[in-house]
């Protein structure tokens, strides 16, 4: 302690202070922690550095958790009570549902005819299709091996469905694609589903728009939906593995015993149910992305919030479209199937009108468009829902 007098104003003054050490360099600085640090040995050094390093990796995890919690408020591994996790999901009835995504499309059939026309062509002149020849091989295969099973006007129907199953099953659009075709192909799904949301929602929004609008403005996220596609393809590598998992022990005669068989089920059904949960967030996320200026990452984790409370319902929603997406197939293409073999048994010249592998290029790009505006109708209830996680 130190007495100092300090004159101010005419009067003398006596103030107590407490001598501080200064932490002023030379031209009177102050000396920061680095400059300290930098004072000191090499791996005081380094272990500054580091430990500086891992201190903003732990805030900024800390931080993510914190938002990620806030978000989803429902913990792994815990009950939750249910008055906690209800969460509205306001939408018409199943059939109700998939009856206005008819009738979306229907009010425009003009644009969707146009792009289904356009992209019908881009995929027979850039990726091609089954041969005839190859088809009507296959379809006599199929009518020798069943003709003594299946007879009459039924019989011809189930020939009819077995035909168009193994075409879709053995790659009915062209069964030895290139490297060049195979990306060409994706390249167009890729068109048809941006395009498609493109047009819906600005259909939606009360928007003016043409086919032309939407083949020029549509496709500026087509990275970030490859993107997003390939983390669905990395979620669903579990039900891959149990598919593979599957093969091998059916090649095996592994499942023969009734307790491996068990296991068996348990292992693969546990990771099937793996790739749903994550994948379910993830397909919503193919319309999210779409969205002007959003990001893959922040496309996933907006689509994610989105199902939380209502994941359940979702995937039996998307499965109840892929449904009627078959349905759909089998109502349009089992009879384009039987008129192709009545008028090829009538007429002989049109013996080389590759009938059927044409429809079935529309018919993939009409699949396409219908799942895109089920699954964007789909996204829109739930936004207009606004109900947050409890």
């Amino acid at each position: 302690m130190t007495r100092r007098s300090v004159k101010a104003g005419g009067t003398e003054k006596k103030s107590v202070g407490v001598v501080k050490k200064s932490t002023r360099g030379k031209g009177g600085k102050k000396t920061s922690d680095s400059e300290k640090v930098a004072k000191k040995s090499l791996p005081l050094r380094v272990l500054f550095v580091v430990g500086r390093f891992f201190k903003r990796i732990g805030l900024y995890i800390a931080m993510r958790a914190q938002k990620y919690r806030a978000r989803r408020p429902h913990r792994s591994f815990r009950k939750t009570d249910k008055r906690d996790y209800e969460r509205s999901m306001k939408m018409p009835g199943y059939f109700a549902f998939t009856g206005s995504v008819f009738g979306m499309i229907g009010r425009n059939k003009k644009l969707f005819g146009v792009l289904i026309l356009v992209l019908g062509i881009l995929n027979i002149l850039l990726v091609g299709m089954m041969s005839q020849d190859m088809y009507a091989s296959l379809a006599d295969a199929l009518d020798e091996t069943t003709e003594s099973v299946m007879g009459g006007d039924f019989g011809q129907i189930g020939r009819a469905g077995l035909l168009l199953i193994s075409t879709a099953t053995t790659g009915g659009l062209n069964t030895s694609p290139s490297e060049v075709q195979q990306v060409f192909g994706a390249i167009i799904f890729l068109m048809m589903w941006l395009a498609t949301v493109w047009l819906l929602r600005n259909i939606m929004a009360g928007n003016k728009v043409r086919m032309r609008d939407g083949l020029y403005n549509a496709f500026a996220p087509i990275i970030s939906t490859a993107l997003v596609l390939v983390m669905l393809f990395i979620q669903a590598i579990p039900a891959l593995v149990a598919f593979i998992a599957y093969s091998a022990a059916v090649a095996t005669d592994f499942l023969s015993e009734p307790f491996y068989g068990v296991l068996f089920w348990v292992f693969a059904g546990v990771l099937v149910l793996i790739s749903l949960y994550l994948i379910t967030g993830t397909i919503l996320a193919l319309i999210t992305v779409t969205i002007p200026g959003m990001y893959p990452l922040e496309a996933v984790k907006i689509a994610g919030d989105l199902v939380i409370g209502r994941r359940l319902r979702v995937i039996l929603r998307t499965f109840f479209g892929l449904i009627m997406m078959a349905l759909m197939w089998a109502v349009i293409m089992i009879p384009i199937i039987m008129f192709d073999s009545w008028i090829k048994g009538v007429v002989d010249f049109m013996w080389g009108w590759p009938i059927v592998p044409v429809a079935l290029i529309f018919m993939t790009a009409i699949s396409v468009i219908f799942m895109a505006t089920y699954m964007y109708m789909m996204y829109r209830k739930l936004i207009d829902d606004g109900s947050s996680p409890a």
